[in-house]
Formats: structure tokens, sequence, C-alpha cells
């Protein structure tokens, strides 16, 4: 350890107490652990409680040139998760922060601090009957709202976008001051977490995917429950469908009458959420041999794509947003709607039905659609962690759990397209033979996430257990993202492997960025390396 850590750490044990730092090598092993290929060992964990605690650690960080580095909650899985671009670094672990502010029931928002998690809010939202939904993503009941935010993760409802459903912001700089963001720097202003733009220059965006500052608390907008709310779901049997389906859907999104994410995932995509690598009927061989991938398919009656969204709001919006829907894929797929009586139905018709060794099918399909009918009401789920599972030579029973408990590797690649069925079967065409190539099967979700924009994602999955196959995955990973930059596809969120290969293009994009973090935060002692390019 440095002195000049040990330093810090004797100050930071002042104004923390003894229960708020920890330097033992088992807690810093935890903290050092990684679903991507390799980690980073953080030099001492801060557990501050509130944000003036946290002033004085980035003052004591500054005095002693030590790097801190901010973490919600460390589940940011497939992105580097707790772990810090930079040896040495302090990890400043934000969830004993984990205030809910305030809930207003009548404007639909929500006031919290950096440690509150999903499952946190969603309980408080359904135990206060407040009528509010909140937006949900697929990293789990446990993760945090402003860390998915703060990377500019996105959900599930018509306000996954979170950078865009969002009010003011309170950040510690690296000099220990607070930036409330928006109208918030007038201390009375009754708009604050309504119109999030304040008069002036618009800062949100700029504390998100960078280095810049350390977000503390943050307003998020919440919606009333609809009067109506439909799930639907359809296949699309061949793969060549994909591409007429994207251009379909493309007007009922400019339209508005798809307002919330669709997903269309492919038949890896259900396989891994639902089931294990089988690695005893394929002989141990991987990539998946395309005969056994065809057989799961017939088994499950899986297609070759499966798609799902919802419509909700008045009944008869719901109604004519069904209708849309079957006009624009009549000929290539009908959907099936779902609402919450429906689905009891079929629930307990599954349940009666395996009484009798029979509906194993039908349950299997339920197994399917249930977490991803929650995610767009605003449920968190843990369900789609096990995708992250598919490779795992010895999978846990159960709830997914933590997937750094189980040896799991990960890596997200997800780049943005034009919402145009070509550009989408361009970016399959370019990264189906890297992922053949590197051993791996080729896990995907394509979002219709706005308007005009698709988003894939990719994951690597492999179990880091296995010598030699977190190397693959590395190579896997790096040779997707450097393909897809080539061809212009850039991935819209990096891990920590990623932070180079974006910065790669040496733009004056990212020189005015580091400008910005020179004047902000002079001495990079805010995460450093992330997004930003480290200060020489």
């Amino acid at each position: 350890m440095s002195p000049d850590l040990e330093a810090a750490i004797a100050s930071w044990q002042s104004i923390l107490g003894d229960d708020g730092i920890t330097h033992e090598d088992a807690r810093i092993d935890a903290y050092a652990r990684t679903t991507q290929a390799s980690a980073t060992r953080p030099g001492c964990i801060l557990f501050p409680t509130s944000k003036e605690q946290v002033q004085e650690i980035v003052r004591v960080a500054s005095k002693n040139a030590i790097v801190v580095y901010p973490i919600s909650c460390g589940k940011n899985w497939g992105y580097g998760d707790a772990c810090a671009p930079t040896e040495g670094a302090a990890i400043i672990d934000l969830g004993r922060m984990n205030r809910i502010v305030e809930v207003n029931k009548d404007l639909a928002y929500c006031v919290i601090e950096s440690g509150v998690t999903q499952r946190q809010l969603y309980d408080y939202l359904n135990e206060n009957n407040t009528g509010l939904w909140m937006d949900a993503t697929a990293a789990g009941p446990e993760s945090s709202l402003i860390g998915n935010t703060a990377d500019r993760g996105f959900g599930h409802t018509r306000y996954g976008d979170h950078v865009q459903t969002c009010g003011s912001m309170e950040i510690v700089l690296a000099d220990g001051s607070i930036l409330n963001t928006g109208f918030g720097h007038f201390g009375n202003a009754k708009s604050e977490h309504c119109y999030p733009y304040g008069v002036g220059p618009f800062m949100n965006g700029l504390f998100t995917q960078s280095n810049y500052g350390i977000i503390t608390k943050i307003g998020l907008w919440l919606m009333p429950e609809p009067e109506d709310f439909n799930f639907f779901y359809f296949q699309l049997k061949r793969h060549e469908d994909f591409e007429e389906a994207v251009n379909r859907l493309r007007p009922l999104k400019l339209q508005g009458i798809l307002d919330t994410a669709i997903h269309i995932g492919n038949d890896f995509r259900v396989l891994a959420g639902s089931s294990h690598y089988p690695w005893e009927e394929a002989d141990g061989k991987t990539p998946l041999p395309n005969d056994l991938r065809m057989k799961l398919r017939q088994r499950s009656t899986m297609a070759s794509w499966q798609a799902s969204g919802s419509i909700s709001g008045t009944t008869g919006a719901v109604r004519a947003g069904r209708k849309a829907l079957r006009k624009a894929l009549r000929g290539l797929a009908v959907p099936k709607f779902l609402n919450d009586r429906k689905l009891a139905l079929a629930e307990n018709a599954s349940n009666w039905l395996q009484r009798f060794g029979i509906g194993d099918n039908l349950a299997w399909r339920l197994e399917v659609v249930r977490p991803n009918y929650d995610l767009l009401k605003g449920v968190p789920t843990p369900e789609p962690l096990n995708g992250a599972q598919w490779r795992l030579r010895n999978p846990p029973d159960g709830e997914p759990g933590d997937p750094l408990n189980f040896g799991v590797g990960l890596y997200w690649v997800s780049p943005v397209m034009p919402m145009e069925g070509a550009e989408a079967m361009k970016v399959l065409k370019i990264v189906e033979p890297i992922f053949t190539a590197h051993g791996f099967d080729m896990i995907v979700s394509f979002i219709l996430l706005t308007e005009r924009s698709l988003v894939a994602i990719f994951n690597v999955a492999f179990d880091k257990n296995v010598p030699g196959e977190s190397a693959k995955a590395s190579d896997c990973y790096e040779d997707l993202v450097d393909s897809l930059m080539e061809h212009g596809f850039p991935i819209y969120r990096a891990g920590l492997q990623g932070m180079d290969r974006i910065r790669a293009n040496h733009s004056t994009y990212w020189d005015v960025a580091t400008e910005i973090k020179k004047a902000l935060d002079p001495l990079d002692i805010i995460a450093r390396g992330r997004y930003i390019p480290p200060l020489p």
C-alpha cells in the first residue's frame, strides 16, 4: 500500500468510522470480481451514508491524489461489474445511501438516492398503494436505478430511455462542491423534477457515460397504472422474416401506436433464458451443432425469432393498437395478446394439467413469457439473468442469483443501427461468423427502443471455470466491437475492455470531452479512464 493511500485511508476512517471503510483482503477480493476475462483490484472500499460524506471523500482523494470509483450497487454485469478501469482505486460504494426521498403521486415522479434498488422502489410503490409503475431493467431486483441511468441503460416501458425521463440531478464534483442540474440549483423551484432542462445549458447528459462527477440523488418519472394493458407475443418461423418484421413495426413506433420497447430475440436468446447448454447431447462440442439446435427448436415449438411488447392506455386505445398490430403483421405473423386475467387463467390451467403429467409445453411457454410480461409492467425480475449461465458446466439450481458467485462469464455487445430491417441483417452477417469462429453461440435480442433506432444486445456467454475460455471470449468481444465499429455500427455502451476501442477514432468529440474533464476534475481522480480518456 502506498503512503498516499495509507494517509487517505486514515482520513477517510475519521470521516466514515470503522464500519465505513475496509481494506481487508476478503472484501477487496469480492469487489475485484467480474464476469469479464480480467479485473482490476481496488485499494479499499468506502461506504458513505450521505452526500456530505461523499464530499469529504473526494476532498481527501484530491489532497492525496487517489483515484476513486463510485458504484451504486456494483451490478453492472457484463460491462465491468464493480471494477474500476484502473488498479488500486478506492471504490465508493453508495449502497448505504438508499433513501427514497419523495414520491409525488399526482405528478408521478420519485426522488431517490444512489443506492436505491429496483426491488426497493417497486416494493415502496406497491406497499403505499401509489397506483404508479416504475420502469424496470433486466439487471435483476437488486440492481440500482441511478447506476443504470448514469450508464444510459434502458428499460422496457414507454419510459425506457431513463436519461430522457429524469428530473434534476444532485452531483458531487471533484472539489467537493455540489452541482444541482436543471432548476435544482435555484433551491426553491417547484418544477425541479417536472421540467428537466431548467434554464441555461442542459447538463444532465454530461454526467451520464462520463466521469465528471458522482451522482448522489436524482428525480425519476413514474407512470400512472393504465386503464388497460395487453402484452403481445409473436413468432417468426423463417430467419429472413426478421427483416420484414422490423420494417412493418417501424411505422407503428413512429406513430406512437407502439410506445414501449419491443424485443425480437433469436432462438438462442430463449434457450439461454430458459435452459442451459446441452453439453451431453452436444457431446461437448461448441458452438451448438445446427442439427441439435433445430431439434431443440422443435422440442419447444420455438421459432427462429420470438418477439414481444405491450400496448397500454385506455381500453379503446388498446383495442385500436391491437388492430393496428394485427394489420401490420398480416401474412407474416399472428400476434397473441395477454392481460392479467388471461395470464392467470393460463397459469392455473398449466398447474392443473401438470398434475396429470401433461401440459409441459404450456408451462415452458409461460415460463418464457412471465418475466417479459412483468418487465413491461415495471416489475423487476431475476429471470433474465439466467441467460448469463448458458455455458456453465455446473449451473446452480433455483434462481440465478449473483453471476459472480458461479464463475459466469459474460460480455455484452450492443451496437445501434437505424430501424431498418436491411441494416439489422447487415449486423447479423457481420457478427455471426465471428461468434462461430471463436466457438460461441450468437445469443441476441434486437430492441426497438426509440422511434427510429434499433439496439442489438449480443452476449458472449462463457464459463470462467474452464481454462482458456476467458481468453477466447475476450478475443471474441474485441473482434465483435472492432468489426461493428468498422462497418458503422458503434456500440451504445462500453464495458471496461471496450473503453479504449470506443475512443480509438481520436475525434474532436473526445478532445472536447477531455477539456471538460480538465475543467471539472483536473487531477483526474473520479473514475479515471471511464469513457473519458485518462488525462496525461
